[in-house]
Protein backbone atom coordinates (compact mmCIF):
# COMPACT_ATOMS: atom_id res chain seq x y z
CA UNK A 1 0.00 0.00 0.00
CA UNK A 2 1.25 3.44 -0.86
CA UNK A 3 0.54 5.90 1.94
CA UNK A 4 -1.34 5.51 5.22
CA UNK A 5 -4.91 6.04 3.98
CA UNK A 6 -7.18 5.04 1.11
CA UNK A 7 -10.55 5.63 -0.48
CA UNK A 8 -12.19 2.23 -1.04
CA UNK A 9 -15.22 2.10 -3.35
CA UNK A 10 -17.54 -0.71 -4.43
CA UNK A 11 -20.36 -0.23 -6.92
CA UNK A 12 -22.29 -1.85 -9.71
CA UNK A 13 -22.70 -0.33 -13.17
CA UNK A 14 -25.38 -1.46 -15.60
CA UNK A 15 -24.21 -3.28 -18.75
CA UNK A 16 -25.34 -0.51 -21.11
CA UNK A 17 -23.18 2.09 -19.28
CA UNK A 18 -20.01 0.09 -18.68
CA UNK A 19 -18.12 1.15 -21.83
CA UNK A 20 -18.68 4.84 -21.14
CA UNK A 21 -18.01 4.35 -17.42
CA UNK A 22 -14.64 2.74 -18.17
CA UNK A 23 -13.76 5.53 -20.63
CA UNK A 24 -14.76 8.29 -18.18
CA UNK A 25 -12.97 6.67 -15.26
CA UNK A 26 -9.71 6.08 -17.18
CA UNK A 27 -9.54 9.34 -19.12
CA UNK A 28 -11.10 11.89 -16.78
CA UNK A 29 -11.99 10.75 -13.28
CA UNK A 30 -8.89 8.86 -12.16
CA UNK A 31 -6.44 11.44 -13.59
CA UNK A 32 -8.49 14.15 -11.87
CA UNK A 33 -8.25 12.36 -8.53
CA UNK A 34 -4.52 11.72 -8.96
CA UNK A 35 -3.99 15.45 -9.55
CA UNK A 36 -5.08 16.14 -5.95
CA UNK A 37 -2.05 16.64 -3.69
CA UNK A 38 -1.51 13.54 -1.55
CA UNK A 39 -3.22 11.07 -3.93
CA UNK A 40 -0.55 8.51 -4.87
CA UNK A 41 -2.14 5.68 -6.89
CA UNK A 42 -5.54 4.76 -8.22
CA UNK A 43 -6.70 1.34 -9.38
CA UNK A 44 -9.90 0.04 -10.93
CA UNK A 45 -10.88 -3.60 -10.62
CA UNK A 46 -13.75 -5.47 -12.27
CA UNK A 47 -15.69 -8.45 -10.95
CA UNK A 48 -13.79 -11.65 -11.72
CA UNK A 49 -17.07 -13.45 -12.43
CA UNK A 50 -17.83 -11.08 -15.32
CA UNK A 51 -20.69 -9.33 -13.50
CA UNK A 52 -21.27 -5.60 -13.26
CA UNK A 53 -19.32 -5.08 -10.04
CA UNK A 54 -16.38 -2.71 -9.65
CA UNK A 55 -13.89 -1.98 -6.89
CA UNK A 56 -11.88 1.24 -7.05
CA UNK A 57 -9.16 2.30 -4.67
CA UNK A 58 -7.20 5.51 -4.25
CA UNK A 59 -4.12 5.25 -2.07
CA UNK A 60 -3.25 8.53 -0.33
CA UNK A 61 -0.42 9.86 1.82
CA UNK A 62 -2.35 10.48 5.06
CA UNK A 63 -5.92 10.43 6.40
CA UNK A 64 -5.84 14.25 6.49
CA UNK A 65 -5.80 14.31 2.67
CA UNK A 66 -9.29 12.76 2.73
CA UNK A 67 -10.74 15.67 4.70
CA UNK A 68 -8.60 18.34 3.08
CA UNK A 69 -9.85 21.30 1.07
CA UNK A 70 -8.45 20.08 -2.28
CA UNK A 71 -10.33 16.75 -2.18
CA UNK A 72 -13.55 18.31 -0.87
CA UNK A 73 -13.40 20.93 -3.64
CA UNK A 74 -13.34 18.17 -6.28
CA UNK A 75 -16.18 16.25 -4.57
CA UNK A 76 -18.33 19.37 -4.53
CA UNK A 77 -17.59 20.52 -8.09
CA UNK A 78 -18.04 17.52 -10.38
CA UNK A 79 -17.38 17.95 -14.08
CA UNK A 80 -20.18 17.71 -16.63
CA UNK A 81 -19.13 14.14 -17.49
CA UNK A 82 -18.97 13.20 -13.80
CA UNK A 83 -22.47 14.61 -13.29
CA UNK A 84 -23.64 12.31 -16.06
CA UNK A 85 -21.83 9.22 -14.71
CA UNK A 86 -22.40 9.54 -10.93
CA UNK A 87 -26.07 8.44 -11.01
CA UNK A 88 -24.95 5.17 -12.67
CA UNK A 89 -22.98 4.10 -9.55
CA UNK A 90 -25.41 1.58 -8.01
CA UNK A 91 -25.19 -0.09 -4.59
CA UNK A 92 -22.39 2.31 -3.70
CA UNK A 93 -20.21 1.54 -0.68
CA UNK A 94 -17.44 4.07 -0.06
CA UNK A 95 -14.98 4.22 2.79
CA UNK A 96 -12.47 6.90 3.70
CA UNK A 97 -10.03 4.57 5.42
CA UNK A 98 -6.93 4.52 7.55
CA UNK A 99 -4.42 1.77 6.74
CA UNK A 100 -4.15 -0.28 9.94
CA UNK A 101 -1.86 -2.99 8.54
CA UNK A 102 -0.06 -3.35 5.22
CA UNK A 103 2.21 -5.99 3.71
CA UNK A 104 3.49 -5.37 0.19
CA UNK A 105 3.14 -2.51 -2.31
CA UNK A 106 2.63 -4.37 -5.58
CA UNK A 107 -0.50 -4.82 -7.67
CA UNK A 108 -1.28 -8.20 -9.22
CA UNK A 109 -3.99 -9.43 -11.53
CA UNK A 110 -6.24 -10.73 -8.73
CA UNK A 111 -7.77 -8.99 -5.72
CA UNK A 112 -10.09 -10.18 -2.97
CA UNK A 113 -11.99 -7.67 -0.86
CA UNK A 114 -13.70 -8.65 2.37
CA UNK A 115 -15.84 -6.11 4.24
CA UNK A 116 -15.96 -7.02 7.93
CA UNK A 117 -17.54 -5.72 11.13
CA UNK A 118 -14.35 -6.30 13.16
CA UNK A 119 -10.60 -6.59 12.78
CA UNK A 120 -9.28 -9.75 11.15
CA UNK A 121 -5.89 -11.40 10.84
CA UNK A 122 -4.42 -11.09 7.35
CA UNK A 123 -2.95 -14.06 5.45
CA UNK A 124 0.82 -14.32 5.03
CA UNK A 125 1.83 -12.69 1.76
CA UNK A 126 4.81 -15.04 1.46
CA UNK A 127 2.26 -17.70 0.45
CA UNK A 128 2.59 -18.84 -3.17
CA UNK A 129 0.32 -16.77 -5.40
CA UNK A 130 -0.03 -13.79 -3.03
CA UNK A 131 1.95 -10.53 -3.12
CA UNK A 132 0.17 -8.08 -0.79
CA UNK A 133 -2.41 -7.87 1.99
CA UNK A 134 -3.86 -4.80 3.67
CA UNK A 135 -6.28 -4.07 6.47
CA UNK A 136 -8.23 -0.80 6.33
CA UNK A 137 -10.53 0.78 8.88
CA UNK A 138 -13.15 3.34 7.93
CA UNK A 139 -12.55 6.70 9.58
CA UNK A 140 -15.06 7.30 12.37
CA UNK A 141 -16.24 10.74 11.26
CA UNK A 142 -19.07 11.19 8.78
CA UNK A 143 -18.34 14.20 6.55
CA UNK A 144 -21.19 16.28 5.16
CA UNK A 145 -22.79 14.85 2.04
CA UNK A 146 -20.96 16.13 -1.04
CA UNK A 147 -22.37 17.07 -4.45
CA UNK A 148 -21.08 13.78 -5.89
CA UNK A 149 -22.78 11.75 -3.14
CA UNK A 150 -26.06 13.56 -3.80
CA UNK A 151 -25.82 12.67 -7.50
CA UNK A 152 -25.34 9.00 -6.53
CA UNK A 153 -28.16 9.05 -3.99
CA UNK A 154 -25.91 8.64 -0.94
CA UNK A 155 -23.26 6.06 -0.06
CA UNK A 156 -23.01 3.30 2.53
CA UNK A 157 -19.70 2.85 4.38
CA UNK A 158 -17.71 -0.25 5.40
CA UNK A 159 -16.31 -0.84 8.90
CA UNK A 160 -13.18 -2.92 8.28
CA UNK A 161 -11.79 -3.93 4.89
CA UNK A 162 -9.34 -6.75 4.20
CA UNK A 163 -7.62 -6.70 0.80
CA UNK A 164 -5.56 -9.57 -0.59
CA UNK A 165 -3.68 -9.16 -3.87
CA UNK A 166 -1.91 -11.81 -5.91
CA UNK A 167 -0.88 -13.18 -9.25
CA UNK A 168 -2.99 -16.32 -8.74
CA UNK A 169 -6.79 -16.19 -8.64
CA UNK A 170 -6.77 -19.56 -6.88
CA UNK A 171 -4.55 -18.30 -4.03
CA UNK A 172 -6.50 -15.04 -3.70
CA UNK A 173 -9.83 -16.91 -3.62
CA UNK A 174 -8.52 -19.28 -0.94
CA UNK A 175 -7.39 -16.30 1.18
CA UNK A 176 -10.79 -14.65 0.70
CA UNK A 177 -12.54 -17.77 1.97
CA UNK A 178 -10.27 -17.81 5.05
CA UNK A 179 -11.11 -14.18 5.84
CA UNK A 180 -14.87 -14.49 5.35
CA UNK A 181 -17.01 -14.42 8.51
CA UNK A 182 -20.79 -14.53 9.00
CA UNK A 183 -22.13 -11.23 7.71
CA UNK A 184 -18.96 -10.41 5.74
CA UNK A 185 -19.23 -9.25 2.13
CA UNK A 186 -16.51 -10.83 -0.01
CA UNK A 187 -15.73 -10.64 -3.73
CA UNK A 188 -12.89 -11.30 -6.16
CA UNK A 189 -11.79 -8.86 -8.86
CA UNK A 190 -9.32 -8.62 -11.72
CA UNK A 191 -7.18 -5.54 -12.36
CA UNK A 192 -8.50 -3.36 -15.19
CA UNK A 193 -6.46 -0.16 -14.82
CA UNK A 194 -3.99 1.55 -12.50
CA UNK A 195 -2.43 5.02 -12.44
CA UNK A 196 0.26 6.57 -10.27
Amino acid sequence: MLGSAAVAIWCDVSAEMRDEFDDWHAHEHMPERLSIPGFLRGSRWVAADGGGGYFMMYEVETPEVLTGAAYLARLNNPTRWSRKMMPHHRNMVRGLCRVEESHGRALGQALATVRLSERSKLPEVSRKGLIAAHLLRNLAHAPAETAEQKLRGGDRAPDWVALVIGYSFEAVTAARQELARPGAVAATYRLAYALT
